[in-house]
């Protein structure tokens, strides 16, 4: 088993006033040579939007994108003609393929908007581009893995597809629970995030914030120390 701990204050950051901006992996300023990815995963940014600002319009290509909404709602308006907000419990996922224009934007007058945003590198290039967005219940993910995203030609329930062979599920497991997962393909590896609380994986010790990478093993065990709120991105490691 080959492992990778970030913990969550040696990640990147970015303040640009209406933007305060958490880095997993190399992004824009932001140049870590040990970290420019995780297998197909590229980026994960723990993004702060202040009130009445946003991202203007601006381009992507060949690449899945994926939004999940920690706190407050961020409006969406693409060139595909999609206009809505994402609300806390929704995910959102484009497949930018040929290219596509958007923006976001935090509408509220006084709330903060908190979201992560994740991009995986795709597993066709130049495919069309694709939208979709879908609430997930909270229900769902208690003590159990909840899938929000899988392949697009291994659909999941409700799922959200996209172009890699890719998933991306939730859990909030409670204090003293466990929980164990195993991958898809021994070819894939996985990044567990904890958005909240405290876990322990293989006698590391993860706080709020804090990821570790796993790879060359098919079976994790998670063990709940507190309360706590997992992402978990298990991607193809090439």
């Amino acid at each position: 088993m080959k492992t990778i701990i970030h913990k969550a204050n040696t990640r990147g950051y970015a303040d640009h006033g209406w933007l305060k901006s958490y880095h997993s992996f190399s992004f824009a300023g932001y140049q870590n040579p040990e970290r420019n990815n995780f297998g197909m995963l590229r980026v994960l940014n723990d993004d702060v939007v202040q009130p009445k600002m946003g991202f203007g319009t601006h381009p992507h290509q060949n690449m899945e994108i994926i939004s999940i909404p920690l706190k407050g709602a961020l409006s969406h308006k693409d060139s595909m003609g999609n206009k809505r907000a994402i609300e806390v419990g929704e995910v959102q996922v484009m497949s930018a393929g040929t290219g596509l224009t958007h923006s976001e934007f935090n509408d509220s007058k006084t709330d903060e908007v908190n979201f992560l945003q994740l991009w995986i590198i795709p597993q066709e290039m130049s495919v069309e581009p694709n939208y979709q967005q879908r609430l997930f219940t909270n229900e769902g993910k208690n003590n159990q893995l909840q899938t929000v995203v899988a392949p697009k030609d291994k659909p999941i329930d409700a799922a959200l597809p996209i172009n890699q062979q890719a998933y991306i599920y939730r859990t909030t497991l409670a204090a003293g629970r466990s929980m164990d997962l195993k991958t898809k393909s021994k070819n894939n590896g996985i990044y567990i995030f904890v958005v909240e609380g405290e876990v322990a994986i293989d006698d590391n010790t993860l706080n709020q914030r804090d990821a570790m990478g796993i790879s060359e093993t098919d079976k994790i065990t998670i063990n709940s120390n507190l309360d706590s709120e997992l992402v978990i991105i298990e991607v193809p490691m090439n």
